[in-house]
């Protein structure tokens, strides 16, 4: 049986961030025959990876021999120490990939350090949440050079259904903060109509029904609908638990708007849409889904 520090310096993958989509893209990874190692602050979510075949370790510096570093991290700032640490480690390895999603100028400065110290790096943020990590159909959206990507590309592949390149680093994370934008506002907009359609005496699944095969039609509606019971395994029907949390809906509303403020680009109902989950995390929903501006709307806790 191999070493742990044996182990360690042969996998092929780092993961950074396990989470609830980071578990699973890490999961498929294993499942793949890929090796790899895992950090998280969570020992729950490093028995989890332990349990799939994966090496559980107790700090970044810990994956200085990995090839390949993937994160999934809360914010920029997270990520920018992760890569502070790997390079203060001594980590020479082939490439970055981080699908965290993070501020775009922030993502380029980041792969520029990397990139004069030999590193490969891209920003490959994900679209599908919980679900499309579970499923490994998750859409990437890369940034960064033609090469990094197509280095890149056996791990996205088995990670997702979809590798996208938008353009050169940081252009992935821009396509992720206008998705998100437009994702937000769709979610209120779906969230105001099957509201008022049921205070009307509609019932929730004929109307999104009609929605779904009408011009209203959107992912919010059709695939993540808000109301419980119109889709199942979705977060609005176990009580808005285990999905796209409102504080991290907020978070990239944030992102997003101020990256529309930097270009010049008006974003009214971004604006308004980021307020209105700022209200939701005021009243506590932060780690709910973000469906539950419903509950928010008629002032439920």
């Amino acid at each position: 049986m191999l070493s742990r520090t044996a182990r360690l310096t042969s996998a092929q993958c780092g993961f950074i961030g396990l989470g609830n989509m980071g578990g699973f893209m890490a999961n498929n990874l294993l499942a793949s025959g890929t090796s790899v190692a895992a950090f998280d602050l969570s020992q729950a979510s490093l028995d989890a990876v332990a349990s799939a075949g994966g090496v559980p370790v107790t700090s970044v510096a810990d994956l200085k021999d990995c090839e390949t570093i993937i994160t999934m991290l809360p914010s920029s700032p997270h990520v920018e120490e992760t890569v502070g640490t790997l390079l203060d480690a001594g980590w020479k390895g082939k490439l970055f990939i981080d699908s965290s999603t993070i501020d775009p100028i922030t993502s380029k400065s980041l792969a520029g350090k990397l990139q004069s110290s030999g590193i490969g790096a891209i920003d490959a943020p994900v679209s599908g949440g919980v679900k499309g990590a579970e499923a490994g159909t998750l859409t990437f959206m890369v940034g960064g050079s033609s090469s990094d990507l197509e280095a890149a590309r056996p791990h996205l592949e088995v990670m997702g259904a979809n590798v996208i390149h938008c353009g050169d680093n940081g252009a992935g994370q821009s396509t992720k903060l206008c998705n998100n934008l437009a994702m937000g506002i769709q979610m209120v907009g779906v969230v105001e109509a099957i509201n008022m359609g049921t205070k009307l005496g509609l019932d929730a699944k004929t109307l999104a029904s009609v929605m779904n095969t009408s011009t209203s039609r959107c992912w919010s509606s059709e695939n993540y609908n808000p109301f419980p019971g119109v889709c199942e395994n979705v977060p609005a029907s176990r009580d808005y638990n285990n999905g796209f949390g409102v504080s991290l809906m907020l978070k990239d509303l944030k992102l997003a708007t101020h990256a529309a403020g930097s270009v010049r680009s008006p974003t009214p109902l971004g604006n308004l849409t980021k307020e209105i989950y700022a209200m939701c995390e005021d009243q506590g929903m932060g780690e709910k889904d973000f469906g539950v501006v419903i509950d928010f709307l008629n002032q439920k806790k």
